[in-house]
């Protein structure tokens, strides 16, 4: 069995990590790129969202490279999501690909589907083994979502461009070839060290930007045109609404291990949008309330083409956005997407953010607080 699955930003990482580490083959499909793009628009609906598109251009490659076992992840609720798998299975098929696909569901308060379905890919590895596997796997991903946030504070303030993505890179090489948690231990030392020799700009306060929205849009650069590092060159510190490790609490975590915080968070856009609509609709909202209320200066809101729990989340920003007086911009995504013109459209929206923020300060001036 020789097993790959689809990008979405570090993901690889630790899954790759989880299978290798159970004697499983593991196919990585080359990191997302134009050609994977052109061979996801080439043989997918044309008014199929974004994600899936990326996917079966992942899937493409790396069946041509020799994989045979398809892992992909499951979706609940009205997001079209859930119906990825079984798109995409005849896609490939009609294309002449021979292959197995395993869909790994949300488990749904019911935890031991989720692990059948491990063992089984895994060839009947021990629930022990699968834990021992698991838990470096998770140390991985922990280590990689505090590289991304420390590498956001830092790029804004850097002396010297692109020495944060330097050590970004060289760090990213060495959490995947990792062995143990020990030496990751290491290694998170060894980061916070290179981070912060990093020459920096301490007069310079960056203002500081929220990015919410669908997960896939969030997590993967390429397909929101790498909209953190352009963000941090423009002089704005960024965070996600969303992280690996977060998605893996709220969905695979049985519900007594789940964080409360997340529940609490939801409320938050109970008065704008007050059922669950799919994917991370309702949360995008409560997010964004979340943010204004934590000094955060605006909010990008991504999404890919069609998307429908973010369009019902976009229906409702204008009131967040009057409401929580926090500026919030807007971007959809597809195939058309252009990095110069989402540039273009990031430095407005710094400069807007800027404006309003010299504004301010003019305003407590005058009144003398």
């Amino acid at each position: 069995m020789k097993v790959t699955f689809p990008h979405m930003g570090n993901l690889y990482i630790p899954v790759k990590t989880f299978f290798e580490n159970l004697g499983v083959e593991v196919i990585v499909p080359p990191p997302c790129s134009k050609k994977t793009l052109e061979l996801g628009v080439k043989y997918s609906p044309e008014f199929a969202c974004l994600p899936l598109k990326i996917n079966i251009g992942n899937f493409i490659e790396a069946l041509e490279m020799g994989a045979d076992t398809i892992v992909m992840a499951g979706g609940i609720g009205p997001c079209r999501f859930g119906y990825y798998s079984e798109v995409q299975r005849e896609i490939l098929k009609d294309l002449g690909y021979k292959f197995n696909m395993i869909v790994l569901d949300p488990p749904q308060g019911h935890l031991m589907d989720l692990v059948k379905k491990i063992v089984r890919i895994t060839n009947k590895k021990s629930l022990r083994q699968i834990f021992m596997a698991g838990r470096l796997a998770w140390a991985k991903a922990l280590l990689l979502d505090e590289l991304d946030k420390i590498a956001s504070r830092t790029r804004p303030v850097e002396l010297n461009r692109d020495e944060t993505d330097t050590v970004y890179k060289n760090a990213l090489e060495k959490i995947s070839k990792a062995e143990s948690e020990e030496e990751l231990k290491g290694l998170g030392r060894e980061i916070l060290e290179k981070m912060a020799e990093i020459k920096k700009d301490e007069d310079k306060l960056p203002i500081k930007i929220a990015l919410v929205g669908e997960i896939y849009t969030v997590l993967e650069p390429f397909v929101n045109l790498f909209v953190e590092k352009q963000l941090g060159e423009l002089g704005a510190e960024v965070k996600r609404s969303i992280y690996i490790t977060d998605w893996v609490r709220v969905n695979l975590l049985p519900s007594f291990l789940k964080p409360k915080e997340h529940g609490r968070v939801i409320k938050l856009a109970e008065p704008y949008v007050r059922c669950f609509v799919g994917g991370h609709g309702q949360e995008s909202i409560a997010q964004i309330v979340k943010y204004s209320g934590e000094g955060f200066d605006g909010v990008i809101h991504l999404l890919p083409f069609t998307c429908m729990p973010e369009i019902v989340a976009k229906s409702t920003i204008p009131s967040v956005t009057r409401i929580h007086s926090i500026p919030v911009m807007t971007l959809v995504l597809d195939e058309h997407s252009g990095e110069a013109g989402v540039r273009t459209r990031l430095e407005a929206f710094v400069d807007l953010i800027r404006q309003r923020k010299e504004e301010k300060t003019y305003d407590r001036m005058l009144s003398g607080n």
